[in-house]
């Protein structure tokens, strides 16, 4: 990812604003109402209802994804009468104003179609001979830029920032050729950081989809290649070694659903083990809730208490199939929404891995019910297929896949910390060229043809 160093400017002056500090002494800072076409609007507070495509896009900030392009699955519009007064123009900015997106930005093209905007959203129309919408919509992604969005929320239910905060940011403004050099150098070196990050995000699902398969061949064929093999009868499963047994989750592990109360959370007290802590392949205690003494006993109570070496499994909400394996010897409890299998005289591990498979995603899909959170039942759980290999084999696979596993989730790690590398040197690319911390005047696109390295080299 080294490069040249490319050149600072030759004079810098005091830019005014606090959290800009200074700029080229040629460059102007403005706030952002000095430069609209027309007035910050706020979006239609209309339904989502439709799914027309021969009206306008009814764009929302969820339909933006983060290489801030339109999703095509989310598409919903808006009838032509209510979307005219906030159809969109080329290049107009979008602003999102309340929530967990706050402050998220879009630039629209007149290549997604006819489109409209949602309430939650701001238009930022520009007089382009000031700004050019893409330097504006690139400074919309500087810590700088963020910084000011932090200062200028208004933490009520949800955090907010108004058109009017928005009119009143400062922006750094070169003159308008040299926004458009810049926004041309940053097309180019943020496409090229875009596509590491693609082959990186690529390769993890490619190590993810290795690690699956190692874990499927583990646990429904085994690890000797010469074991006599025979017909499970099942058509998904196909062969299985000889010995093995295989069955219903129930006949090898006993599942015990939990108590359907809802207890008080404290801040101190007994762990209530929920949903939350079973994301990973291991339980994860590191934020769980807390609970008094009398209603942990009670939680506990009927054979609920979890011990080393169970498997917690969640049964319901967005988490319906996930299991963690209880490695702690520490007493806890389950709440709601999960379900205990109980290891006895089989390996938790083993199972836990089988829960994680392939085989598994298909059989839960035939179970699940229900619209905005898929469920299953706790009958249905005990009647999953399961295989059973002797507890001493059980063992020697969960060797092979905790060392294999470790393997893949080093690669996977190494992989996503190179794309947090990528990401945290994109957005330095782009805060040092919008703020003037590097003068790209004189940067020419390579020629086709020619070696494509990463540009910059921040000072």
């Amino acid at each position: 990812m080294s490069g040249r160093k490319i050149d600072t400017y030759s004079d810098y002056r005091a830019s005014e604003v606090e959290w800009l500090r200074k700029v080229p002494k040629h460059w102007d800072v403005r706030r952002m109402k000095t430069f609209l076409a027309a007035p910050l609007q706020y979006g239609a507070n209309e339904a989502a209802d439709l799914d027309d495509r021969t009206l306008p896009r009814f764009v929302r900030i969820t339909d933006i994804d983060e290489s801030g392009a339109l999703r095509d699955e989310t598409f919903r519009s808006l009838p032509r009468h209510l979307a005219q007064p906030y159809l969109l123009h080329d290049n107009d900015i979008l602003l999102a104003r309340s929530g967990g997106t706050v402050g998220k930005s879009f630039i629209y093209s007149t290549d997604w179609g006819e489109a409209c905007f949602a309430g939650y959203l701001i238009r930022a129309r520009l007089r382009r001979s000031v700004c050019t919408p893409k330097f504006l919509y690139y400074f919309c992604q500087t810590p700088e830029y963020w910084n000011y969005i932090d200062c200028s929320q208004i933490q009520a239910t949800i955090q907010n920032v108004s058109a009017e905060k928005y009119a009143n940011l400062h922006i750094p403004l070169p003159p308008s050729d040299e926004q458009k050099q810049i926004a041309a150098f940053l097309d180019y070196e943020t496409a090229k950081i875009d596509a590491l990050i693609e082959k990186q995000q690529q390769l993890i699902a490619l190590l993810g989809e290795k690690r699956q398969a190692v874990i499927s061949h583990a646990v429904t064929k085994g690890l000797n290649p010469d074991a006599p093999m025979r017909d499970s009868g099942i058509e998904w499963l196909g062969e299985v070694p000889e010995h093995w047994r295989l069955g219903p989750l129930k006949r090898f592990w006993p599942v015990v659903d939990c108590k359907h109360i809802t207890v008080p959370f404290l801040d101190e007290g007994y762990p209530v083990v929920s949903v939350m802590e079973v994301r990973t392949f291991e339980l994860d205690l590191s934020r769980v809730l807390l609970t008094d003494k009398a209603n942990f006993e009670l939680l506990k109570s009927g054979g609920r208490e979890p011990k080393q070496g169970d498997v917690i499994y969640c049964r319901n909400t967005a988490n319906t199939g996930t299991s963690a394996y209880v490695g702690t010897s520490e007493p806890i409890c389950i709440g709601q929404d999960v379900v205990l299998i109980k290891s006895r005289t089989q390996n938790g591990r083993f199972l836990n891995y089988i829960l994680h498979g392939p085989e598994m995603a298909g059989q839960l899909a035939l179970y699940m019910v229900g619209s905005t959170f898929k469920r299953i039942n706790v009958a249905d759980i005990r009647e999953l297929i399961v295989t059973c290999p002797p507890p001493p084999e059980q063992e020697k696979i969960v060797q092979h896949l905790d060392s294999k596993a470790s393997q893949f989730d080093e690669l996977i790690g190494n992989a996503v910390e190179m794309m947090e590398v990528l990401r945290e040197r994109r957005v330095s690319l782009i805060s040092a060229a919008v703020t003037g911390k590097i003068d790209v005047r004189g940067w020419k696109p390579p020629s086709s043809g020619a070696k494509q390295e990463t540009e910059m080299e921040v000072a």
